[in-house]
Formats: structure tokens, sequence, C-alpha cells
């Protein structure tokens, strides 16, 4: 049995991790993920990535959303571009000076993985829509929680639908599978300002009061294909 669970909003790629991402209509969608995303990443002399926490692999890096990246027409190298939305002639001069620290470069992925869990990330508007009626004063949209995918879900779904969707696997397009495992833990970046998006640690709370600090699928790619804004997502 197969069901349409909704259609393809907007899909993301995020070239540089931990900046603002592009906005695509379409993308190849290969076995490491949406291609290109977060292959290049900042990285401090003791092999930390930038990120908007400290762990055993990130370090916290205050600015880096208030940056964004893209791929110029078909290079793949992506440009990194400033808060007032020109690209920089050289990332790392330009972030070794943003950051105020001479340690740290703009670098391609290697052995280990910029991905803090898994490949592909999937939100949809109800999920979406329930945190905008929950905190009415804080502005939200889906840069909030960098999903690769953002499903419009037909009215009166519920939100969290996503935890019915662990265990299945979902097609869109002619050729794209994916298996949908589980939900992202969430941290501090979700409250973080970026561009146009003022900081605000309620929506931190709130996720985690209503479900655990847990939200959107996460998946791995079973089968490479593409995927188009308009597509349906079924579940097999």
């Amino acid at each position: 049995m197969v069901t349409i669970v909704g259609t393809i909003e907007r899909l993301w790629r995020y070239p540089i991790k931990s900046t603002g991402g592009e906005r695509l209509t379409s993308v190849e969608v290969d076995q490491r993920g949406v291609t290109g995303d977060r292959l290049y990443a900042v990285r401090d002399a003791e092999g930390k990535f930038g990120s908007g926490k400290s762990t055993r692999r990130f370090r916290r890096m205050d600015g880096l959303l208030h940056l964004s990246s893209r791929y110029p027409g078909d290079s793949d190298r992506p440009e990194l571009i400033d808060p007032h939305g020109h690209a920089v002639a050289d990332a790392t001069t330009f972030i070794r000076a943003y950051l105020g620290r001479d340690d740290v470069a703009v670098v391609r992925e290697g052995e280990i993985s910029h991905f803090d869990q898994l490949p592909l990330s999937i939100l949809t508007t109800a999920t979406l829509g329930w945190i905008r009626q929950a905190i009415p004063g804080v502005p939200i949209d889906e840069r909030r929680f960098r999903p690769n995918i953002l499903v419009r879900t037909p009215p009166g779904t519920p939100p969290f639908v996503e935890d019915d969707w662990f265990g299945c696997t979902a097609r869109i397009g002619g050729t794209l599978r994916l298996e949908l495992l589980r939900a992202s833990e969430r941290c501090v970046m979700i409250n973080q300002a970026q561009q146009d998006l003022p900081h605000s640690p309620l929506i931190l709370k709130t996720v985690a009061a209503a479900h655990d600090n847990r939200l959107d699928v996460l998946a791995r790619v079973a089968a490479p294909g593409q995927v188009r804004v308009g597509d349906a997502l079924v579940l097999e």
C-alpha cells in the first residue's frame, strides 16, 4: 500500500555547514544526501567544525548563521555570502577576519562527516505551523530548523506527524527512495539569530516541552534520484 502524505514545498541546501543555505527548485540526491549539502565547513586548528554548539566534533562559532553560501552556476565550490548579501573574494580570508581567529579555514569534507546525524532532514508544514501558533510573538520559518525538504501536508494534519513515518520508505519523483529513521535532537542553534530572524530562547523551550527536543524526520538515501518542488512524497 502506498500513501501520498504531502508535496514538496521547498528545498534547501547548505553548502558551507552552519551558514544560511540556498533555496532550490530541484536538486539531485545521491548516497551522501543532497548533492553538495554541507560539503564544506569552517574548521579550526583542533579539527573541530564551526557550529551553533560545542561537542566532541563541533565548536560553537557565533555569527555563522548571519552568513550564507551557494554554488554559483555549475561550480562545485561554494561562494560565501557576507551579511550584506555580497559574495566574498576568499572564504577563508573573510572567515578569519569575521570571527577574529587565524586558526580557521573553510575546508571540504574529508574522512570525518560534516553531518550532525543523518544526511537528510524533512520537516512538514503541519509541525512548522504548530510552532508558529505556540509562540506567536516569534518569527518562525523553516530556516530555524535547517531542513533539506519542507513538505506541505493537507489541512488538518497533526503536528509532529513525521513521527508516524519512522521505519517507512518514502518515494519522491521517479527513482529517489529514502529510509525514514528518526527525529533530530535539537539544540540551542534553533534559538539563534540569523539574517532577519531574531534570537529567541522560547523556540527550544517550546520544542522541548512539547516533543522532547525532537523535530523533523531524518533519512538515509536508499536509491538516488532527483527531487523537485511540487513532487509528491509517497510512503511505501
